[in-house]
């Protein structure tokens, strides 16, 4: 078969599959544009989940009537005057319009601000028709109707017009987080209306990101802000009691960039690794300042990928600073607990809030919980007691974060007092998270105690692979792995670390070389010197069971309040509860 030139309507078509996934890539890339363009404000409105229509107003500066062409040409753009180096727009390849117009009824009308009229140029199926004038306002509206008509087979993937939809609302919420100033609108025929205010002053970016993600994540958040050799790493992220099924709610922003990096995710999770179980997640908002000229962000078309320059760098940064960040932060309750124990007491229906509806064997009480006038039901006349003599209240134990001490359940949950609430721990988790704590501050304080193998393991592997691990033999011994060139291609290992006791060394160290080759690092071995000296907590802490004598659980509550992370355990349960006095007053009816 000779070889030819393809039209440019198929290499548009080949591109859009690329550029143009599903309704949700068309949403990113006009929005995108319209943000380029100096938006203040943006409009989004869309019909069956983005196939039948995505429509989105911007009051941008407009485009000319004599580019109007170009606009929809392939690789035309605006955006690339100081070179593919130094980028500072969210688009640049100008591929997206033209990819769009290829498989869908596209059109364009905008005017720009000292212009009397505007144009309108129309796309279907990749043949565009002239430019005509227009009557429109100042900005660009651009219309996409029944998208992938001209690709049908596409349309065979698409999922569910709801799936869509929602997968249409994350993508403006991930580009809106990083845009407080802007204001974005999201309606349509298959959604509630979404609108996000512009928030201005300088807590702009908490309000946005309370707008997108709720005030309970900022109640349960902590402010993040690092800087190492130019990159500048600032945020918020949960503390450890607040979490979620998934990483859907982790968000990271390279120069306002939304991205989804597979360094950045792995980062937030092996700083979270011991403090989470497996099963949950953080939620982050991050956001990464850095030199253009040190990041690429032309590895896809769709621009959510990046390459750093200095990948252990960034990865060191992110682990670094959430580290500090909990370790400084001290001991702190989520906010939910309290409600989720809140609602445990509730009846199925009842409401959320206001007086409690409690569960009643006979007829219910005109007003619930434990309020004075559900119980006169059940007012048995006057009774005579003995007056009992409160305990005295150490005032400075009451000021600490955790209280004083007043009792111990069930051989394993103190309960404490403080100023305006009622705290239940879980010794053993506490106790726990202490012994783990101090295990790690006993390996990153000196070099891990090594056993000598009485015969070197020596392994092959790629020569590139040797290299890198021999790069790192200096961090590897200090954490108990002894290992040297052996010759091309192979490393001969001859000290391991004695907390692991047997272990495999040749697929230890095949996972170090293959997280070296990714992100620069040998987290690998420690994190599994971690796991051990987690086991070993978990069997030397106190148990559940023992009694303790006050000054013990006093003792307890205070170096909790002194361990950072003490408010999980190891495997991410949470240590204490924390109940306001305001909560306990509504479960009597008292408020």
């Amino acid at each position: 078969m000779p070889i030819r030139q393809l039209p440019d309507t198929m290499i548009n078509q080949i591109a859009a599959g690329e550029v143009v996934e599903r309704p949700a890539s068309v949403v990113k890339e006009l929005v995108e544009n319209a943000l380029d363009a100096g938006a203040t404000r943006i409009e989004i409105a869309t019909a069956g989940g983005g196939l039948g229509l995505i429509r989105v107003i911007d009051d941008g500066g407009g485009i000319a009537p004599d580019e109007m062409a170009l606009a929809v040409g392939r690789h035309c753009t605006s955006k690339l005057d100081a070179g593919i180096d130094e980028i500072h727009t969210l688009g640049f390849r100008g591929e997206a319009l033209p990819s769009i117009g290829s498989v869908a009824r596209l059109s364009i009308r905008s005017r720009t601000a000292n212009a009397d009229s505007g144009s309108e140029i129309r796309v279907e199926g990749g043949v565009a028709s002239p430019v005509k004038p227009a009557a429109t306002n100042r900005g660009t509206t651009v219309e996409v109707r029944d998208l992938f008509f001209a690709t049908p087979a596409r349309l065979k993937f698409m999922k569910s017009p709801r799936a869509e939809a929602a997968a249409i609302t994350d993508v403006v919420k991930r580009i809106a987080m990083a845009f407080p100033a802007v204001r974005f609108v999201l309606s349509g025929t298959d959604r509630s209306t979404l609108e996000l205010a512009p928030a201005g002053g300088d807590n702009a970016m908490p309000k946005r990101i309370a707008q997108v993600l709720g005030d309970d994540f900022i109640d349960n958040a902590l402010e993040i802000d690092a800087c190492r050799d130019g990159v500048r790493l600032a945020g918020y992220i949960s503390i450890p009691s607040y979490s979620r099924a998934t990483a859907q709610q982790q968000y990271a922003f390279v120069n306002g960039r939304p991205i989804r990096d597979k360094l950045v995710a792995g980062a937030v999770r092996g700083a979270f690794a011991d403090i989470l179980p497996r099963d949950r997640h953080a939620v982050t908002a991050l956001f990464f300042t850095l030199d253009p000229a040190d990041v690429d962000v032309n590895v896809h078309p769709a621009k959510a990928d990046v390459r750093f320059r200095d990948p252990g760098l960034v990865r060191g940064l992110i682990v670094g600073a959430i580290r500090q960040t909990l370790s400084a932060s001290g001991i702190r309750a989520s906010t939910s607990a309290a409600s989720a124990m809140m609602d445990a007491f509730r009846t199925e229906g009842a409401p959320k809030s206001g007086p409690v509806a409690w569960r009643q064997p006979y007829a219910p009480p005109p007003a619930g919980g434990f309020a004075e006038a559900g119980q006169a039901l059940f007012e048995a006349g006057p009774t005579l007691s003995a007056p009992v003599a409160e305990p005295e209240v150490d005032a400075a134990l009451k000021e600490a974060p955790l209280g004083a001490a007043r009792a111990q359940i069930h051989e394993n949950y103190i309960v404490a007092q403080t100023a305006d609430s009622l705290v239940i721990v879980d010794q053993h988790a506490a106790h726990e998270r202490l012994v783990y704590e101090a295990l790690k501050r006993g390996l990153e304080s000196r070099p891990v105690a090594a056993q000598m193998l009485l015969i070197p393991e020596v392994i092959d592997m790629p020569e590139e692979d040797a290299e890198r691990l021999a790069a790192h033999a200096e961090l590897l011994a200090r954490l108990g792995l002894g290992l040297e060139r052996f010759g091309p291609g192979a490393v001969a290992v001859r000290e391991t670390p004695a907390m692991l006791g047997d272990t495999d060394v040749v697929g230890l160290v095949r996972d170090l070389a293959d997280e070296i080759a990714d992100n620069d690092t040998a987290e690998t071995l420690r994190e599994r010197l971690n796991k051990v000296a987690a086991t070993m907590a978990c069997h030397g802490s106190v148990r559940s069971g023992r009694r303790l004598k006050p000054d013990e659980m006093n003792a307890l509550l205070r170096e909790m309040e002194a361990t950072p992370g003490s408010g999980t355990c190891n495997h991410g349960r949470p240590t204490y509860i924390e109940l306001k006095l305001g909560d306990i007053e509504r479960l009597f009816g008292r408020r």
